[in-house]
């Protein structure tokens, strides 16, 4: 493992919600441990208003945030982990990315893709949140330099397990 910060990515393929959320989780609960970004295989363009609507609602700065490809990263910086955050993005191939990034897939649903009344949508991205949140909390408490490539990897999985079942 490289020293602090440690650099993450989070890839969904449209990044305008669970990405998004996940880059404003890390870089709020890492204490400036890590440089969170996030990217998408095709980006919508555009953040999903409901994302920034709750992120601002729990006190984010959002005016940083924007839809973007991870065609962006492609040549750097140099990343130490990169998360897949929907099953679409966990498929596709991607780029070569700089660095030896230690990989995970954390499944989380589309917020986005939910239909329904304003609050079936609101209650979608609030679930998508707390899933990243825990997450994120358990991957930010983890002795990173503690750890080889192997247990890592095994933590990353573990993490993603739990919080499935949770």
């Amino acid at each position: 493992m490289t020293t602090q910060p440690f650099n993450v990515l989070f890839l969904c393929t449209g990044n305008s919600a669970r990405s998004i959320m996940a880059e404003a989780i890390l870089n709020e609960v890492g204490n400036g441990r890590f440089h969170a970004y996030s990217a998408g295989s095709h980006p919508k363009g555009k953040v999903h208003p409901e994302t920034l609507c709750l992120l601002q609602k729990m006190g984010t700065n959002t005016s940083d945030l924007r839809s973007k490809s991870w065609d962006e990263f492609a040549a750097g910086p140099p990343f130490d982990f990169i998360f897949t955050v929907c099953d679409n993005a966990a498929g596709e191939a991607c780029p070569l990315w700089s660095g030896e990034p230690v990989t995970a897939h954390w499944s989380i649903p589309d917020p986005a893709a939910v239909k329904g009344t304003p609050g079936v949508v609101a209650v979608a991205f609030k679930d998508a949140y707390r899933a990243l949140q825990q997450r994120i909390s358990l991957f930010a408490a983890l002795p990173l330099a503690a750890l080889d490539s192997a247990s890592l990897q095994t933590k990353l999985n573990e993490i993603a397990k739990a919080a499935a079942r949770a």
